[in-house]
């Protein structure tokens, strides 16, 4: 199948693509025309060069597509708190594009930060029904997104649905930029832990097996998909990279060792995507970023 993958040089829209590539789709990749794409060119069949918003590119971008994977998303604008300018490029883009698009499938790489308040009555245990409570602009972005998701699919039947990934691990082409970096050069300093709390992590692959595996599934259709492999404080990553690294260094435990809530892994599962790589998970891949540091 022909895919058109947006955000296909960053993090997550690398392994995407990647693993498009292994199941034998033909993607179209949409790169600004400053991103590096030496990491991706094996595993793409074409490049469109154009900005995410710009919507004079995305003919070429949809030319022969049978699906679309939105994964970009224009930071800049978040991290400068430019609302007017997320509201246009991210939010009002992406509604667009999946117009647009119509009636292709379309993936959405949504984030688990459409979750904050949990409410009582799940018992924390939260599944893909709860409803959507985000506490930032990216998590009501995304929400809002979905939205627009399932007005597509149950009002003009287009095969639409979300992946939530939690916190991405997993090495990033920009290695400084992954998770774990600033810690495992503190700790190599001899530095102390005290960082309070955690978060819910999964990994790249499990994220880029989840969006291929939803490609021309008609299970997927109108469905939403949370992708949380584990929980982990940040004294537990302090802990496992010391001890990969060999230093002994104090770090602050004294945050509690589980989460208030978790996120049941039954949809997940449903695409093949198992979601146990646990605490071993992170400590293989610290492992593998500790050689890639040095």
């Amino acid at each position: 199948m022909q895919v058109a993958l947006t955000g296909a040089s960053g993090f997550i829209g690398s392994a995407i693509a990647r693993d498009l590539k292994r199941a034998g789709h033909a993607t179209a990749a949409l790169v600004r025309s400053t991103s590096r794409r030496d990491h991706i060119e094996p595993h793409v069949a074409r490049f469109v060069e154009g900005d995410l918003a710009e919507e004079s590119v995305w003919p070429d971008l949809l030319d022969g597509a049978e699906c679309v994977i939105h994964c970009g998303v224009d930071w800049k604008c978040l991290k400068t708190n430019d609302l007017e300018a997320h509201l246009r490029r991210n939010l009002l883009g992406s509604i667009r594009l999946l117009q647009t698009s119509a009636p292709r499938q379309f993936i959405f790489i949504s984030t688990i930060a459409v979750h904050h308040d949990m409410r009582p009555r799940w018992g924390g245990a939260i599944d893909e029904d709860h409803p959507l409570r985000p506490s930032s602009w990216y998590g009501a972005y995304k929400a809002a997104v979905e939205d627009h998701l399932w007005a597509a699919h149950f009002g003009h039947s287009q095969h639409t649905c979300a992946l939530r990934p939690c916190g991405v691990y997993g090495l990033d082409p920009d290695i400084e930029r992954a998770y774990g970096y600033g810690l495992v050069q503190r700790l190599q300093k001899g530095e102390s832990v005290d960082k309070p709390g955690g978060g819910k992590f999964v990994h790249v692959d499990d994220v880029a097996a989840a969006a291929v595996a939803c490609v021309a599934n008609p299970d997927a259709a109108g469905r939403a998909y949370n992708l949380v492999d584990c929980y982990a404080r940040w004294a537990d990553w302090a802990l496992i990279a010391a001890d990969l690294l060999g230093v002994e260094v104090k770090v602050d435990t004294s945050s509690p060792p589980q989460p208030k809530n978790t996120f049941t892994k039954d949809a997940a599962r449903s695409l093949g995507v198992q979601l146990n790589r646990g605490h071993d998970g992170i400590r293989a891949y610290l492992r593998d970023l500790i050689a890639a540091v040095r």
